[in-house]
């Protein structure tokens, strides 16, 4: 991409040098971005890129459409740990995105506000450009050992991707979480995929996320599977390390600060171990945490940075994705407007507004399967959000 620098394939990450590798075959076809290192702690996605680009270099010409390697946190990489001012992936609130326009020459007051301003400048030239569908993928590890995982904002264009991986899928982690990099990218109409591959330190983790990568070329249609040498092996990685695949939903997230709190997770929890009520988790200056009802703990925290203490989840039936489907192609959220107690908002668009004594009459998981999973509450009111583009890209006619 001209004017962008870029990474030579065996370079040690540099500060601000973003672009790791970028390929072209049909301009016109769709585009993948990937991102590796949005935490500086998690360096096996950006290792994975760079072990997937002198191969993809060679066969670059067969590729029907772009892909686009980026290395997230380039400052926090080079330390070795998460972040250092304020965490990446939680800075893309829309008050920063504004503030860190390339075009502004406001004043970075955190290193992480540099790192979005010099990633916007490539994103708004790769989306800008974009005559296709835009593919998304973060690459993300965790502290804890266990089962890997894919996280997604809950749109029926990201499930249908998701759903082409063997991977177990994880659903409504976009309630939990402010100001993520793919909540932005999904908000502008891309195909967006999270994926925590394992323990920060294993070698299985880059293996993982080596073979991710290479399914999503062939997943998004840029790269045939016959032009894709071991797509097999690929397969089998991720089909081994998921286990069972299935789909699961996040349906709490204790909040922490360990700085502050105090707060250290109990020993021995992995992702999607299983946990009742009431036991013990974790304590902080309080006391004891316990589980607040029977699930799966995923993402414990066993590291000193981080504000995610850990999620609760429970797994979800087939039957209610293909309820969510239908439901949703008929546009019946469209109609939640004129229920009692429901009023759309006045100025944002796909978010309505619940009396909360209403509220009480229509579960929760009504407004999950029709597409509504952000919400807040302000002044007794339930407000709640789904994405514009559920069902149709922005980037193809």
């Amino acid at each position: 991409m001209e004017g962008l620098a870029t990474l030579k394939i065996n370079d040690l990450v540099e500060e601000g040098k973003h672009l790791l590798g970028e390929f072209v075959g049909n301009a016109n076809g769709k585009t993948l971005i990937v991102f590796g290192g949005i935490h500086g702690n998690e360096a096996s996605g950006a290792k994975a890129l760079k072990r997937v680009l002198p191969k993809l270099e060679r066969i670059t010409e067969k590729l029907n459409g772009r892909v686009f390697f980026l290395a997230g946190n380039t400052r926090a990489l080079n330390k070795g740990v998460r972040f250092i001012d304020s965490d990446l992936n939680r800075h893309w609130t829309t008050k920063n995105i504004y503030y860190n326009e390339p075009n502004l020459k406001n004043p970075p007051n955190l290193s992480e506000d540099r790192e979005q301003k010099e990633l916007l400048e490539i994103l708004h030239q790769v989306i800008r450009t974009a005559g296709n569908e835009v593919f998304v993928l973060d690459l993300h590890s965790t502290s804890a050992d266990g089962v890997p995982f894919a996280t997604l904002g809950d749109t029926l264009r990201n499930r249908d991707f998701a759903q082409k991986f063997p991977i177990t899928i994880l659903l409504g982690i976009e309630e939990q979480l402010d100001g993520t990099i793919l909540e932005y990218l999904n908000n502008l109409g891309c195909v967006t995929m999270g994926y925590e591959a394992g323990q920060h330190f294993a070698e299985s983790t880059i293996n993982n996320h080596e073979a991710l990568v290479w399914l999503a070329l062939v997943n998004a249609g840029i790269l045939k599977r016959e032009n894709c040498a071991d797509y097999e092996k690929y397969f089998a990685v991720l089909e081994k390390a998921s286990g069972k695949g299935r789909i699961v939903e996040v349906r709490y997230r204790e909040a922490v600060n360990p700085e502050k709190d105090g707060f250290v997770m109990k020993q021995g929890y992995e992702n999607f171990q299983p946990v009742r009520k009431d036991e013990i988790l974790a304590h902080n200056e309080k006391g004891e945490i316990k589980a607040g009802e029977t699930g799966m703990i995923l993402m414990p925290l066993y590291q000193k940075q981080g504000n995610d203490g850990f999620f609760l989840a429970r797994e979800v039936a087939p039957f209610w994705l293909w309820l969510s489907k239908i439901l949703r192609k008929s546009r019946i959220a469209d109609l939640m407007h004129l229920l009692p107690g429901v009023k759309r908002h006045p100025s944002e668009k796909g978010t309505i507004i619940i009396n909360t004594k209403v509220a009480r009459l229509f579960p929760l998981q009504i407004f999950h399967l029709l597409g509504f999973r952000k919400r807040r509450e302000v002044a007794n009111q339930l407000v709640v959000s789904r994405r514009l583009y559920d069902t149709k890209s922005p980037f193809v006619n």
